[in-house]
């Protein structure tokens, strides 16, 4: 481990000697021996002997973190890198305690946190932490003499403090378990019983209302305003079975199977709009929207055909996400066009206004986003992050899938899909 990201795990960072030589922190780094570099443990105890030789105000004593020294050598080991990163971040904490690796930890707060902070402090908190926040104060709950993973906790925060952009590889990560949960699920093409199952069970929570239609589809709505309404889109169906027993392996942000298909064809397309159901009403959409999770369509798009028009007639859009590889608009196949091209440069400024430029409009294949065309419904298929699909060397970049959850996220949230512009649109 670098020594920098070893100090950042407890709070401390090389340049406190230069920022601030007279600080708490410069006054530890000053102190301690090259032999506490070695690891955690040695930090531990490094610090620990230093603080030693520190007037401090003591454990005892409110300090401000705005206005005063923020007193490292008075915290606890295993929580003072994440107090640290969270008060250079602008989340000013009172209090805290590491647990003793006895029992959960705990951070107070001077403010009751926003929901960014919110959002980032859930996606720093590492998978074997169960993180509970309650107006002003959070609990870490870790394994019994487990403390080291608020060290992870502490590495999180910092990676972000040094790039904020680094959040949304955390955010990505946590994403990460959604996706292989729906990988896991069998639902070869006739036969998407088990994974509706499963979705309906989500969507339930997520909707006003869902409903399975006569040809087995999941359909749905949620309103969030009076704007216009918006067709989020993936099918259930795989084009083969899932391999029984077969491991997801993990290479970098890419997944693959060790055996068959992996099934991100489209699960990765499901996972994507379960986030953004998540997410959207802490946006500032105004408009409905509507989810058809289709079955069939490895099979020519069967179940997108026979969704009722009763349920399509008042969509003014749908966004499909069922296209490979990353960053792609499609919106025309064959020469069949699924939108003005209007429509589509809306997806390329949503992706500007994401911090992601490189957004494209392309030509694609057959998806359901043609069907929903045909019913004279703007219609675009976005890159949902899988590669060489229907074969046994598929893989999917669960990054590249989360960068699209944030394009939808960025259209959503600047409503620049408007009534007026789509139902006056000739297809």
């Amino acid at each position: 481990m670098e020594n920098n990201i070893l100090l950042a795990r407890h709070g401390l960072q090389k340049e406190d000697c230069i920022t601030s030589p007279r600080g708490n922190a410069a006054q530890l780094l000053f102190r301690l021996t090259p032999g506490s570099l070695e690891n955690d443990l040695s930090l531990v105890k490094g610090i620990n002997e230093a603080s030693q030789e520190i007037n401090s105000p003591g454990p005892g004593m409110l300090i401000d973190p705005i206005k005063g020294d923020l007193p490292l050598s008075d915290i606890d080991p295993y929580i003072r890198g994440a107090v640290r990163w969270l008060n250079e971040l602008g989340i000013y904490t009172f209090g805290s305690c590491d647990g003793h690796g006895k029992r959960s930890a705990f951070i107070f707060l001077k403010k009751y946190p926003n929901s960014k902070q919110i959002e980032l402090i859930k996606a720093a908190v590492p998978a074997s932490i169960k993180c509970r926040i309650e107006g002003k104060n959070f609990r870490l709950a870790y394994a019994q003499e487990n403390q080291r993973v608020l060290l992870e906790f502490a590495e999180n925060l910092y990676q972000v403090y040094k790039n904020p952009g680094y959040l949304k590889n955390l955010q990505a990560e946590n994403f990460k378990s959604s996706l292989i949960e729906l990988l896991n699920i069998p639902g070869v093409s006739t036969d998407e019983r088990a994974v509706r199952l499963s979705l309906r069970n989500k969507v339930n929570r997520l909707l006003d209302h869902s409903f399975i239609d006569r040809k087995g589809n999941l359909l749905g709505f949620m309103e969030c305003g009076t704007g216009p309404t918006i067709l989020l889109s993936a099918h259930m169906d795989t084009v083969e079975e899932i391999v029984a027993g077969r491991k997801i392996i993990e290479e970098g942000t890419n997944l693959r199977s060790s055996e068959g298909i992996l099934g991100a064809d489209d699960r990765a397309g499901i996972a994507a709009i379960l986030s953004i159901l998540k997410r959207i009403r802490k946006t500032s959409f105004n408009g409905t929207i509507k989810v058809a999770f289709t079955v069939e369509e490895e099979i020519g798009c069967r179940g997108s055909r026979e969704i009722d028009k009763d349920f399509l007639e008042d969509v003014d859009a749908a966004i499909v996400i069922d296209r490979r590889g990353k960053r792609d608009i499609v919106t025309s196949n064959g020469g069949f066009s699924f939108c003005p091209e209007e429509f589509g440069m809306l997806f390329e400024q949503a992706g500007r206004l994401a911090g992601m430029e490189d957004w494209r409009i392309t030509p694609g294949g057959l998806s359901d986003a043609k069907v929903f065309a045909q019913h004279a419904i703007p219609s675009v298929n976005l890159s949902a992050g899988y590669q060489n699909e229907h074969t046994d060397f598929e893989t999917v970049d669960y990054l590249a899938t989360f960068e699209t959850i944030l394009l939808v996220e960025a259209l959503l949230h600047h409503n620049l899909i408007q009534k007026k512009f789509t139902t006056n649109l000739a297809i």
